[in-house]
């Protein structure tokens, strides 16, 4: 047995998506941290889809990088197209996603972690965390090395006792060529984690050369692209376009046809599968009515030419899968290069977890992505900057950074993941926010830089050029408030060239922005400093306007939300001792052990009236005021 004499203040177990940004995050915050993953040549490979981003998924990854993850920048430098989605819906919806390329990505991550201060890389195993009192003393590898922390922070993805599933064939694995991790899956449990089962697949690979692209509809990105990092200035990759074909009833009866070799039809996967995500035997089966479903071809990379069938995630038999796919229009002569399949794997019950992210059984540990629930690449980064962060916190003694829902979609997810759990892999909608006008893509940098400045994560330039914005933002609202046009005959020629109606009564420039048919640019005829504004301030002035009674009416629920997320309750009430409570609300209140009388009240079954009670009953105790 080796013990390696170095005490790290983190361990990252995982270099995947929520490994990488957990690391980067507390080494950038000064403190040792050693990443430990089974393979050093996948650190931030991408299992399933080439892209980053997407609806809601855009937002989480502008807020990693507003509090100084690197999400954002990797995807800017390797992306291949660029596209904001649901620009024909408000501004509160749209959302950024960029086909990767997956190779390159990697590669740059990679290079990013290797070369980053106070962080180290090992290749191995992991077996077990080294628990003492309580309280998280390391982690021990698979050949009896022994790593010692003060910190630990699980980021396994699909690896705990993976299984993959193509037909009625299955073999162990964490992803397709990677071995899985048993033995720390069982570990958690002799630890006494709650541990469930979940499943989600992937697309089988194609070979690009063997497609008639003529046939297929082109996708084209936006012209110019728009980046994801507050701090890339412009995209100058090469850019490529999609392509779009569809399912048909041929391909409906191939997959029927090989349904009793199914393993999710046959019973084989126990596994929970995402809702939101199905495979496609499974929306074939479930939506008997629709003639067809939307597949979109995917590059893979500008150096190889694999492609990815964006919409036929399945786990069938290679027969059925290699039929399925050469029923579809344009794939008639397409090679699969790697088969569909579906993967079955371990992950804890969120609710087992603090908001910081850190473990209510064992001090010092935390868990951060798919072994909470989630899905989603994006998902897994935004819990692994937060793990990060607050094991940095935990470290030092601090209290923890906690994002609450009025700040950003990581707050969103994160409680709604401690606060009601997940039975079924979770992915983040725009709809899951309740305060999405305030937390859209283009102010995460007003909402969350200051704090990745005052953390450390956000460097004296970046924080400099955001000040800039800030100022040129608050300056350009005022220019407009202040300038007065009056209804003269000259002003409402001028009004009526630019497409809106003239003015009865002198009205500001601020008044005039509000027309939804005015853009900003267009009131530079009245005020050339408008002319020259950058498109980013001009969009966030234009936003603030347009928007200006819905943001101040969500700022007032806000009011309200806080009221209840400033009534703090302390860990160790005995919610048993309640009078008034029914034995579940007191069975769940004991349970999650709410921080606020705000998250108490969304636990799924806890009613107003025992808001009230609990309440009540704390006032009464002095235990709040």
């Amino acid at each position: 047995m080796l013990v390696y004499p170095e005490v790290f203040d983190v361990i990252v177990v995982g270099a995947g998506h929520a490994g990488c940004e957990a690391a980067l995050a507390a080494a950038r915050m000064g403190h040792p941290t050693l990443l430990i993953t089974i393979n050093t040549e996948r650190i931030a490979h991408m299992s399933c889809n080439p892209a980053i981003g997407g609806l809601a998924k855009g937002h989480l990854v502008k807020e990693i990088d507003a509090l100084g993850g690197e999400m954002a920048k990797n995807i800017d430098a390797t992306g291949i197209q660029f596209r904001r989605l649901n620009t024909k819906k408000g501004p509160a919806v749209w959302s950024s996603r960029a086909q990767a390329d997956m190779d390159l990505y990697r590669q740059r991550m990679k290079q990013v972690v290797e070369r980053q201060p106070n962080l180290w890389v090992k290749q191995a195993v992991v077996d077990e965390v080294l628990v003492e009192d309580g309280q998280v003393k390391g982690i021990r590898t698979s050949i009896d090395e022994i790593y010692l922390g003060k910190t630990v922070i699980l980021t396994t993805g699909t690896f705990l006792r993976g299984l993959i599933h193509i037909g009625l064939k299955n073999f162990p694995s964490g992803r397709m060529g990677d071995p899985p991790s048993n033995k720390l899956s069982e570990c958690l449990k002799r630890l006494g984690f709650e541990i469930g089962r979940l499943k989600t697949g992937t697309c089988p690979r194609l070979d690009g050369r063997t497609i008639n692209y003529d046939v297929l509809e082109p996708q084209y990105g936006d012209d110019p692209p728009h980046p994801f990092s507050f701090s890339t200035e412009k995209i100058d990759r090469p850019q490529v376009p999609c392509y779009i074909t569809y399912t048909n009833e041929k391909t409906h009866e191939i997959i029927r046809s090989g349904l009793d070799r199914s393993p999710l039809f046959t019973g084989v996967i126990k596994g929970i599968g995402a809702r939101y995500c199905p495979s496609i035997e499974d929306k074939v089966v479930r939506f008997p009515e629709k003639p067809r479903h939307q597949i979109f071809i995917e590059p893979e990379g500008l150096n190889t030419t694999e492609v990815y069938p964006n919409g036929i995630p399945t786990s069938l038999p290679i027969d059925i899968q290699l039929k399925m796919v050469r029923s579809i229009r344009g794939l008639e002569k397409a090679e699969i290069i790697r088969p569909g399949y579906a993967i079955e794997y371990d992950y804890a019950n969120p609710i087992q977890l603090k908001p910081s992210l850190e473990t209510k059984l064992i001090k010092g540990l935390f868990f951060a992505g798919q072994i909470n629930g989630t899905s989603g690449y994006e998902e897994a980064a935004a819990q692994g900057i937060m793990a990060g962060i607050n094991a940095v916190k935990y470290v030092r003694g601090e209290g923890p950074v906690i994002l609450d829902r009025s700040q950003a979609y990581i707050g969103v997810l994160i409680d709604d993941l401690v606060t009601k759990g997940t039975n079924e892999p979770y992915r983040m909608f725009t709809s899951r926010a309740e305060y999405r006008l305030l937390l859209r893509e283009d102010n995460a940098d007003l909402r969350l830089m200051p704090l990745g400045y005052e953390l450390g994560l956000i460097d004296e330039e970046t924080y400099r050029r955001f000040l800039e914005k800030k100022r040129l933002i608050e300056e350009t609202l005022k220019r407009l408030s202040e300038i007065k046009l009056r209804p003269t005959a000259g002003i409402n020629d001028t009004l009526k060239n630019i497409g809106t109606a003239p003015l009865k009564t002198p009205a500001t420039l601020k008044d005039i922005l509000r027309r939804p048919e005015v853009h900003i640019y267009d009131l530079a005829i009245f005020d050339e400093y408008l002319k020259d504004l950058p498109q980013a301030v001009a969009e966030e002035v234009s936003f603030q306007v347009k928007y200006e009674g819905y943001i101040k009416h969500q700022e007032e629920q806000v009011a309200r939300f806080k009221k209840l997320e400033d009534i703090k309750i302390p860990p160790d009430v005995d919610y048993t001792s309640i009078p008034g409570l029914s034995n579940e609300v007191k069975e769940k209140l004991s349970k999650i052990r709410p921080t606020s009388l705000g998250q108490a009240a969304r636990i799924s079954g806890i009613t107003p009236a025992a808001i009230s009670i609990l309440h009540v009953y704390l006032t009464k105790k002095k235990v709040i005021k």
